[in-house]
């Protein structure tokens, strides 16, 4: 289903004042140009989840949990484990949402905070093999938004990175045999790193810095880069039909890299990772 914010005649009739306001530095909300939303990370908050965390992002809120199995691994890789990521926008998210499958939108939305993992390292998933070809263990992050006020992007991520950050595996042994055999310990992933997604949206010549639904509604283009600790941009995505000239990129990675070091020091001190 979509959550995407339609543009109306009432929201076209607010650009003059919003363009005015841009002008000089400010936003609807009081905000500056680089100014985030409030942000709010709890963690293991659902009971039967190996690791699981909620996000609220000003009003856009969301929960995330991890289910961690035991599969096969994909034939390409057989020395790696699985990762899946999976989002779904409830129909009381918002007026825009509509009942039914995951539409492009909502795939987009997990691909990226999927690839913000994969691009970052995030995870060591060569450690998350136990009998190479045959047995790995494969990890499903599932996102349910429950409200939507924009830039689902960047809550998406933090919530995916903020579980993954709180999960316990089942710790395994290999038999004679080459099988599997569980015991009782429980270990966490193997994290190598913190990625942070951070998104842009641009609006006239102004580049905003986590857009609300309202700004959503009328950008022009979206950007959104992943930075790990080491302030190594290791992921992207450009979004809407709009371009982007090069300063604006070079402006936007430069700013996801601070505001990267900003939010990270706030997954970590929910997910109580150092």
């Amino acid at each position: 289903m979509s959550a995407v914010k339609k543009v109306f005649v009432v929201e076209q009739l607010r650009r003059a004042q919003m363009n005015e306001l841009l002008s000089r530095g400010m936003r609807i909300d009081g905000r500056g140009l680089n100014d985030s939303r409030e942000l709010s990370i709890k963690t293991n908050v659902i009971e039967k989840a190996e690791g699981s965390a909620r996000v609220k992002l000003g009003n856009t809120e969301l929960i995330a949990g991890v289910k961690v199995n035991l599969g096969t691994p994909f034939p390409d890789t057989p020395d790696k484990g699985l990762l899946v990521v999976s989002a779904e926008v409830l129909p009381l998210a918002s007026p825009y949402a509509e009942p039914g499958p995951p539409d492009e939108s909502t795939i987009e939305l997990a691909r990226v905070a999927d690839r913000g993992v994969r691009e970052s390292g995030m995870i060591d998933v060569s450690k998350l093999v136990l009998v190479e070809g045959k047995q790995v263990y494969a990890v499903f992050v599932d996102v349910s938004i429950l409200n939507v006020d924009g830039n689902l992007f960047d809550a998406t991520s933090y919530a995916v990175v903020a579980s993954l950050l709180t999960t316990k595996i089942p710790k395994y042994t290999v038999d004679e045999k080459g099988q599997p055999v569980k015991t009782d310990e429980m270990t966490p992933l193997p994290i190598q790193t913190v990625p942070v997604s951070v998104t842009m949206a641009r609006v006239g010549d102004h580049l905003l810095v986590d857009p609300t639904a309202e700004e959503e509604a009328l950008m022009e283009a979206r950007i959104t880069f992943v930075s790990d600790d080491r302030g190594n941009i290791c992921a992207g995505q450009k979004g809407m039909p709009g371009s982007l000239t090069t300063q604006q990129v070079l402006q936007a990675a430069s700013t996801a890299r601070l505001k990267g070091e900003e939010t990270r020091a706030l997954i970590k001190g929910a997910a109580s990772y150092v």
